[in-house]
């Protein structure tokens, strides 16, 4: 090793950054009103979705929180009944909780979820100066509604819903 090789090594380095800072574009967000778009398999805050009729899909089944490697879920079951139906199945999650300070976005919750109601979505805008404010719970989590005829609890007749999952149209899938 010459005595001059760390100056040339600097000076490649240095043209690197030259090169790159002459030839590339400058790409800038003005953040808060425009935001950066993220890959399609970007991980982000957790959405419980709903199905086309506004009722919840999960079925507070507690596989979530057995898959999540973080102990960050807590799921409280309750049973659904004619006059107060939040979901299709018999149980639904009375409580849902997720502590996003120790949540790693892992996907296995995701992965875990037999109704696909709990997805990691595409939002990444995560604050907070509490660490109470860090536990989403079920009125965070859940997605919106449509209209106010769409909200869950809603009264329903006897007898429609009988499965936790509906049939599928395609048996393929």
């Amino acid at each position: 090793m010459g005595v001059f090789d760390p100056i040339i090594e600097l000076s490649k380095g240095l043209g690197e950054t030259l090169r790159s800072f002459l030839r590339e574009p400058t790409v800038t967000y003005q953040y808060p009103e425009e935001k950066r778009p993220v890959s399609p398999r970007f991980r982000g805050r957790h959405v419980l979705k709903r199905y086309d009729n506004g009722l919840e899909k999960c079925i507070g089944c507690s596989l979530c929180a057995a898959a999540c490697p973080a102990d960050a879920i807590f799921v409280e079951a309750s049973e659904n009944t004619d006059e107060k139906r939040f979901s299709p199945g018999e149980r639904y999650a009375s409580t849902y909780e997720i502590n996003m300070l120790r949540c790693i976005y892992c996907g296995f919750c995701e992965d875990a979820c037999p109704t696909e109601a709990i997805v990691l979505g595409d939002n990444y805008e995560l604050s907070f100066t509490d660490r109470r404010q860090a536990i989403y719970g079920k009125d965070m989590l859940l997605e919106p509604v449509a209209s106010e005829s769409m909200l869950t609890p809603r009264k329903v007749e006897a007898g429609v819903y009988t499965r936790s999952v509906p049939e599928m149209k395609d048996s393929t899938d």
